[in-house]
């Protein structure tokens, strides 16, 4: 039995139309936010104002895809893995966050939000490495300062590497493991704002 030719050719029409709307469907893209990951702390001398920022961050980090370390000299930037927000902004909003639980009823906020231009205190951090090891860890060096605004106050340095397994597969656990990352860097962060606010002026 002989299938007409028209009907066979609007079959073959029809697969590949279908085959085409399969391929041309692009991969849907998944946006990723940090969140705070402190804990309240012990009660700490009175601080009434802390303005974070500006914080800097490697270049390869500051754009809006994921970056993912696959091997010492190897990078993946992963197009379908975004940040919602860039990392710049990101990073202090979450310190931001963390500290206002660390130092309740602190009043803290990002530079250069008009809210920090009398703080008491503000910080400074120069991340110099955020790195995401896939189904590893995530590796965490900043150094950070913290200064008693007005008059010569001496600013307090610091240093802050975080080491952060992962815990399970996937991006999601990777971003969760920088937010813990980076709420080790402000309990340190803490830890010498108490220091400073305790100290005689």
């Amino acid at each position: 039995m002989k299938i007409p030719r028209a009907l066979t050719g609007m079959t073959t029409l029809c697969v590949a139309v279908a085959l085409l709307a399969g391929c041309s469907r692009s991969p849907r893209v998944a946006f990723y936010t940090l969140n705070a990951a402190a804990t309240a702390g012990a009660a700490a001398p009175a601080i009434d104002s802390v303005a974070i920022g500006p914080i800097t961050i490697p270049e390869v980090l500051d754009q809006p895809l994921l970056v993912v370390r696959t091997a010492a000299n190897r990078v993946d930037i992963l197009e379908i893995h975004r940040w919602a927000a860039p990392l710049r902004s990101e990073i202090p909003r979450i310190i931001a966050e963390d500290l206002t639980i660390l130092l309740k009823p602190a009043r803290v906020s990002t530079y250069p939000q008009n809210a920090g231009m009398d703080a008491d205190y503000r910080i400074l951090v120069d991340i110099q490495r955020f790195e995401m090891t896939a189904g590893e860890m995530v590796a965490l060096d900043a150094l950070w300062s913290v200064r008693r605004t007005g008059g010569d106050a001496q600013k307090k340095t610091g240093r802050t590497v975080v080491n952060e397994p992962a815990g399970a597969a996937g991006y999601d656990a990777l971003v969760a493991a920088q937010s813990r990352a980076l709420a080790a860097v402000s309990r340190d962060l803490a830890q010498a704002l108490r220091a400073e606010a305790a100290a005689p002026r």
